[in-house]
């Protein structure tokens, strides 16, 4: 059963799209409008703008545009009906469809009940259990206090097989759907977490969707299990229909205030390290979820900061795919920077021990092609021939991994000034190295073009936009002085006469677009996030449909020559008329303007209803 108009209606009235927009897009405001970096193309410059009143966005650069329910179906890949199944679970809303239609929704929230529900469970025996001590001595060990544990949520799943499932009474389909458990060998329903402390993972919008568990150091009192010697340190929910692995970053929901604010995000290892930046107030670090950095996490990233510091353990940073992240850097736009911690120390550990030189480590930290080649030189034999040319030889397979010839140039000059190796010498060796198969590639992936939705458009005339501008954001007085015929282009022409429907702005473009009229619904969608730059009062808006008017004349004009010509209208008659037109035309901003423009409206009605028929 198709779902009521009314319905739909209700689900984007219901949906904040500035929150929803910024669960996965930093947004700032600018006057009446929030503007940021398009999550549809790479920019450095915001061309994305929200309308919070219309309950829309569109994209200056790619004119991508929408609503709410749009940027569900964009973002996240569904259909009109799954997307606004989501909408209206996020609000509370229950649509009126058939009750077979959503069984995989009804699935997914049962899910995400469940997984709150544990969450909540888990928190509360860390908070309150006696069995729960060792892992609070744990975490008071590691700099984590009360509050904190609090903040994030924290739990603790207690040495029992199946303690939550009991305690929450879940089925097997929901132990499986949200991987807090299993049915074992004996057919019964199992934890799937036990003797670990909780570290809930939730999505942007602060939704619970996985766990992940820390067995306790085995000095650490409640810690006396016969195979804690074959168990994994941390062991993380598997991949469920709420929670992808290679989608989700750690902490980013409490976190994307301040990337936002400060256009910088952290990205560690652990969960403990997220925290630790947190309490020496760096709240914008976040972590993979047991996986390496990939493609999707550097799509989500991007769309909140464009500088990314890896605050990993130094041999890891030096390790990661330099490929990979060269070319996330072209193709995001982002600047991808390494922090130089001491090496074996992780973030929490340098947190508790010297805070400041955490935070120093996030300021200076290097270019990630800069790091690189600094743990390449720092540990060279500088002091012999053989160990220079050693280094360099290293340092040369470095650089020939970066596609830009400009960037490796720029660092050539400081290895041959550390090395004191002739720089012409290791330019034709990068060169060497940077022709072989391997490279050649990988700068053709990293230069291919960044794919754009921008298709040319040919440019509208200003007076029928800067009307219609007024007509969807200014005073009510001007709606009352527009008609159809005062639009000379066609495509302003049909956005004029859906205005006039009265019909939401989402409604009317999805109204154009489903009658073809393509250009129409993307103008409107334009003209929906942009904002009047300062108050229009009567006589800007006289000012507006004067210009408005004195274009749909000369266009009228030129029609009533094409009929003289055709013998449609005599010449005296056409002269007369269009001596008497254009002296209306200059009283339209004078004392007189109110009848000038009464006649004027009166003949061009005139001459579109003899147009018509």
């Amino acid at each position: 059963m198709a779902i009521s108009e009314s319905e739909i209606a209700q689900v984007r009235s219901a949906t904040d799209i500035v929150a929803l927009i910024g669960e996965t897009v930093a947004l700032k405001r600018t006057g009446q409008r929030w503007t940021g970096l398009c999550p549809f193309h790479g920019e450095k410059t915001p061309s994305f703008s929200v309308n919070a009143e219309e309950g829309r966005y569109y994209c200056f650069g790619c004119r991508a545009s929408g609503d709410q329910i749009t940027w569900v179906r964009e973002i996240q890949h569904l259909d009109f009906i799954e997307a606004l199944r989501l909408l209206a679970d996020r609000a509370g809303i229950e649509l009126h469809e058939d009750v077979n239609a959503g069984p995989a929704r009804q699935e997914r929230q049962a899910a995400l009940a469940a997984m709150e529900r544990a969450v909540a469970w888990y928190h509360e025996r860390l908070i309150e259990s006696p069995d729960a001590r060792g892992a609070r001595e744990y975490l008071r060990s590691r700099g984590i206090s009360g509050a904190t544990a609090r903040q994030f949520k924290l739990g603790w799943a207690p040495d029992e097989w199946d303690a939550l499932t009991n305690a929450l009474k879940l089925n097997e389909k929901l132990l499986l759907a949200t991987g807090l458990g299993f049915v074992n060998k004996r057919d019964r329903r199992q934890d799937a977490l036990r003797a670990r402390v909780i570290f809930p993972i939730f999505d942007p919008a602060g939704k619970a969707i996985a766990v992940g568990g820390r067995v306790l150091p085995p000095t650490s009192e409640g810690v006396e299990r016969s195979d804690a010697h074959v168990e994994a340190k941390y062991k993380n929910s598997p991949e469920t229909p709420i929670y992808s692995k290679r989608k989700t970053l750690y902490a980013l929901n409490f976190a994307k205030d301040d990337i936002i604010k400060s256009g910088e995000i952290i990205v560690c290892e652990g969960y403990t390290d997220v925290i630790a930046f947190f309490a020496v107030g760096l709240p914008r670090a976040v972590a993979t979820c047991g996986t390496a950095l990939g493609e999707d996490h550097f799509r989500l990233m991007r769309n909140f900061a464009k500088r990314i510091v890896l605050a990993y353990d130094a041999d890891a940073a030096g390790q990661s795919a330099a490929a990979s992240v060269y070319q996330w850097e072209r193709q995001h736009e982002v600047d991808v920077a390494v922090a130089r911690l001491p090496k074996g120390t992780d973030p929490a550990e340098l947190a508790q021990r010297d805070p400041e030189a955490l935070r120093k480590a996030i300021t200076e930290a290097l270019p990630f092609l800069q790091f690189r080649l600094e743990r390449v030189l720092e540990g060279a034999n500088v002091s012999t021939a053989e160990g220079r040319a050693r280094a360099a030889e290293l340092a040369m397979d470095v650089l020939a991994e970066h596609p830009s010839e400009l960037v490796r140039d720029q660092y050539l000059m400081q290895v041959a000034d550390r090395l004191r190796i002739d720089l012409n010498t290791l330019r034709a060796r990068v060169a060497e190295l940077a022709k072989s198969p391997r490279e050649r590639g990988l700068r053709e992936v990293a230069n291919q073009p960044t794919p754009t939705r921008a298709q040319p458009r040919s440019p509208l005339p200003r007076p029928g936009l800067e009307a219609l501008r007024l007509y969807v954001h200014g005073p009510e007085a001007m709606k009352e002085r527009l008609i159809a015929p005062y639009f000379v282009n066609e495509v302003q022409r049909e956005i004029f006469e859906a205005l006039c429907t009265k019909q939401s702005l989402s409604e009317l473009i999805d109204a154009l677009d489903l009658r073809g009229q393509d250009e129409a619904a993307q103008v409107l969608s334009e003209l929906a996030v942009q904002e009047l730059d300062r108050h229009y009062g009567q006589s800007d808006v006289t000012a507006v449909v004067a210009q408005l008017m004195r274009s749909a004349v000369i266009a009228e004009l030129k029609s009533l020559d094409r009929d003289m010509r055709e013998g449609r209208v005599t010449p005296e008659v056409a002269l007369a008329t269009s001596r008497d037109v254009k002296v209306r035309v200059e009283l339209l901003e004078t004392t007189d303007g109110d009848v000038a423009e009464r006649d004027l409206r009166h003949w061009l009605l005139e001459r579109a209803s003899l147009t018509s028929s």
